[in-house]
């Protein structure tokens, strides 16, 4: 995630705000919509800061089959992103991963509630375990401590209407593949480009 992000953001009339719906979507559903798209149905999460909006162009692909999304404050510019995940975090793994945005920063680890808060210099991220998945919320442009903590004290699978607006942006993926129309019926040869009229 990067500042071309905020720049969309803020030229757009304000970004899409997520409201909490009543209950999470099923796993079917979720598999609809981000079919196609690299995204483990069981990885698709969603948080909630107050002061924060979702922007619709961040949300893709994380690591692995994970997903990433951004959430940004149009009054201060900071922002927090989300990305998932599937795994388990120990004590020891904790520690030896390098922060996000700090990789050189030895790391400090404590254990809340299921919420893993991991510090080094004077950086901070969060990571939420939720079943087999972690969830790693961190910031950017001065993004609060207390924010971090709150969006991963918040971090939910979506229901139906946060479903649709989380992937509101995603590109359509098509059903059946894309035939073309310029190869030859027979053998292997390349698309035929008729010639123009200087040759």
């Amino acid at each position: 995630m990067n500042a071309s992000v905020a720049v969309v953001c803020v030229s757009l009339a304000g970004c899409a705000a997520i409201m909490p719906g009543a209950g999470a979507a099923d796993l079917d559903s979720i598999a609809q919509v981000v079919n196609g798209s690299g995204i483990a149905p069981e990885l698709v999460f969603t948080t909630d800061v107050e002061g924060y909006d979702l922007a619709p162009q961040s949300v893709g692909s994380g690591a692995a089959a994970g997903m990433s999304a951004t959430w940004f404050n149009n009054s201060t510019g900071a922002m927090v992103t989300l990305r998932s995940d599937a795994g388990e975090l120990t004590k020891s793994l904790c520690a030896t991963t390098p922060l996000w945005n700090s990789p050189g920063e030895a790391v400090t680890c404590t254990q809340d509630d299921g919420i893993w808060h991991r510090s080094g210099g004077d950086m901070h991220e969060y990571v939420a375990v939720r079943d087999d998945a972690l969830i790693w919320i961190t910031g950017m442009n001065n993004a609060g401590q207390a924010d971090l903590l709150t969006a991963a004290k918040n971090v939910h699978v979506p229901s139906e209407s946060e479903l649709e607006l989380l992937f509101s942006d995603a590109p359509e993926m098509p059903e059946a593949p894309v035939e073309r129309g310029d190869l030859p019926e027979n053998g292997d040869g390349a698309p035929i480009d008729p010639t123009g009229p200087g040759g």
